[in-house]
């Protein structure tokens, strides 16, 4: 009966044995720093609103709200991209985000409006937590005393601070590497813009967005928007990776 038992135990014990090693296969075989299917959804219709290609963003608006993106995420990223590509792409995506939640609606599909922006503590001014959040996003202290583009036209450095970094990347509803993912994506489209990519390809593997994933990156929007913009993006993202290696 004792011999028994002990078979019947190194039997389960080397079923487990078994299974474990299976799963850890399985595991190891799976990606597991990819983008998420939310965070390829922003990127193509980042993209596409940047390129003002309405017909195809009709459908990654849907791809991305069946992916888990609230109606208030997607309002997030729509109005965000206004600060890079202006006010006239940013409405027009809205229009047509419009559109979709209608004809949702119309056949009894209701999306998750999810949470809004939580209010905004002002404590200091809107320059100086602008300041402070460039400062989070580049990992570097900002100076005090301006320099190029915003010595020449202070104003501008003002409205970078106080609206960009404060009014829009203070706003709780998308992380900052959602940010930067919709900030890469509208710049990348908009094109000779390359000093400006470089600098968010670098803020986006500051905030936890990983080079895998900036490849991911490209690649989407190689497929959804163009290879041109796609194969620049490519160039800026490969010196910055070499740069890396070779520290």
């Amino acid at each position: 009966m004792k011999k028994l038992s002990v078979l019947g135990l190194t039997a389960i014990m080397l079923c487990m044995s078994i299974f474990l090693t299976a799963a850890t296969a399985q595991q190891m075989a799976t990606p597991g720093n990819g983008l998420s299917e939310k965070e390829k959804s922003i990127i193509s219709i980042s993209s596409l609103t940047a390129k003002g290609d309405l017909s195809k963003l009709k459908t990654q608006l849907t791809i991305g709200l069946e992916s888990g993106l609230t109606v208030n995420e997607i309002k997030e990223v729509l109005i965000h991209l206004y600060a890079y590509c202006g006010f006239p792409r940013s409405i027009r995506g809205l229009q047509t985000f419009m559109d979709v939640l209608n004809e949702r609606n119309v056949k009894g599909i209701f999306d998750s409006e999810g949470r809004e922006a939580s209010p905004i503590l002002q404590d200091t001014s809107k320059y100086k937590r602008g300041k402070k959040i460039l400062g989070e996003l580049t990992n570097m202290p900002q100076p005090d005393k301006l320099s190029g583009y915003s010595a020449f036209a202070p104003v501008i450095d003002t409205f970078l601070k106080e609206h960009l970094f404060a009014d829009i990347f203070e706003r709780d509803v998308l992380t900052y590497a959602q940010r930067e993912l919709v900030t890469i994506s509208v710049i990348a489209i908009i094109g000779n813009a390359e000093p400006m990519l470089q600098s968010h390809l670098k803020i986006s593997l500051n905030v936890g967005i990983t080079p895998e994933q900036l490849q991911e990156f490209v690649n989407i929007v190689k497929s959804t928007a163009g290879k041109k913009e796609a194969k620049a993006a490519q160039t800026i993202l490969n010196g910055i990776l070499e740069s890396r290696t070779t520290k």
